[in-house]
């Protein structure tokens, strides 16, 4: 029998897919935008972008800035009654 593939990307067919309209490259201004300290940003993967990609499950949650790690920003997301810490890239948040 085959081995049942367990990556990080496992069971993402239609999480990680684009639009037919939204397909291409990715602007240089989504890779470099700044957010300052307790700002709001939607996390929002970019798929083809695969670097600094957050964990599946925080796809689509509304998080706080609390830092920057390098290029990477800190976010601070509710899961469930959890607060956590999430470590992304610009190119993957949307300012709310």
């Amino acid at each position: 029998m085959v081995k049942r593939a367990k990556g990080g990307r496992q069971n993402t067919r239609h999480k990680l897919s684009k639009n037919y309209r939204e397909k291409g490259k990715v602007s240089i201004t989504k890779h470099v935008q700044t957010f300052n300290v307790g700002d709001k940003v939607l996390i929002k993967p970019e798929p083809s972008v695969q670097t600094g990609m957050p964990f599946r499950r925080f796809f689509g949650k509304v998080g706080v800035i609390m830092g920057k790690k390098g290029k990477a920003y800190e976010i601070e997301v509710k899961d469930y009654n959890m607060k956590k810490t999430i470590i992304s890239l610009p190119v993957h948040l949307v300012k709310r």
